[in-house]
């Protein structure tokens, strides 16, 4: 391991080979309680049994019975309006594509994902909510209609996202922010500037974190948060897997560290976990 990574093996060391770890040894983190698990060693476990760990989520009531109210929801609708009017839809989409925030906002959704994201002026490329311009983009409202998701493999696709979704969702239980760091991996990779960095709730959350940026930026204007974010990291790393990597687990690191620190009112173990961001540099 490069020299750059020393802040990682001295607050996780057991995470890169064994040893006790700066942050178990002084703060108790990374014990086997729930909710206390070694951030990185979690999202390592997590990652090694995704795939069965998906499937098994799949068949939970719940979510099963979710999924086959979707699947009826697409083979009975008639017109793309009445399908995006149906909640049972909506709930599934939404929480698949990681929007489970939007659920119930029938019109704004009705409105942004039949828009024409060609179109600088349509109003999902109005809105600062950057998700809604990927989730038309990616389905293609406008243009592929009702007929798209009558297609079995976007039905099992779909499907599919939900059950990973609700899976991530669970794994807070097992790590604080765990389920912030499943989804920012894959997404990673898609960051093509700072406002859409700014404009998907879980790039803001992992990105800000990570870099020890303090959520009060939200308060200030656009140009600061900004700035706040392109001085501290050039986002064309995120093209590079390794770095995401590394990226992922200073995220983990810093927020079970923020964590901690609100549990225990000891005001330097944030500073602590973000000593090393020479490593983003």
């Amino acid at each position: 391991m490069s020299s750059s990574l020393s802040y990682l093996t001295s607050l996780y060391s057991d995470a890169f080979g064994g040893g006790s770890s700066l942050l178990d040894t002084i703060y108790g983190i990374g014990t086997s309680s729930a909710g206390s698990a070694n951030p990185v060693q979690a999202l390592q476990s997590a990652e090694q049994n995704q795939t069965q760990d998906v499937k098994v989520t799949a068949l939970q009531p719940m979510v099963k019975s979710a999924i086959d109210e979707f699947t009826q929801a697409v083979n009975s609708a008639q017109s793309m309006t009445q399908l995006l009017a149906n909640p049972a839809f909506m709930n599934v989409l939404l929480t698949a594509n990681g929007m489970s925030d939007q659920i119930g906002y029938t019109a704004l959704a009705t409105q942004a994902l039949t828009s024409n994201v060609s179109d600088p002026n349509s109003l999902v490329n109005q809105l600062s909510d950057t998700r809604w311009k990927t989730l038309a983009g990616d389905y293609n409202f406008s243009s592929a209609g009702l007929a798209s998701f009558k297609n079995p493999a976007t039905i099992a696709s779909i499907a599919n996202l939900y059950a990973t979704n609700v899976w991530e969702t669970q794994q807070d239980s097992v790590t604080p922010g765990l389920s912030n760091a499943l989804a920012f991996k894959p997404l990673a990779s898609t960051i093509t500037s700072v406002d859409q960095i700014l404009g998907n709730p879980t790039m803001r959350t992992v990105v800000t974190t990570a870099l020890g940026i303090p959520q009060q930026i939200a308060f200030q204007d656009l140009t600061a948060q900004e700035q706040a974010i392109s001085t501290r990291i050039d986002i064309t790393k995120f093209k590079d897997p390794k770095f995401v990597e590394t990226f992922v687990q200073q995220y983990l690191i810093a927020n079970a560290a923020a964590s901690s620190s609100s549990a225990s009112s000891t005001p330097d173990l944030t500073t602590l976990a973000v000593q090393g961001q020479g490593i983003l540099a």
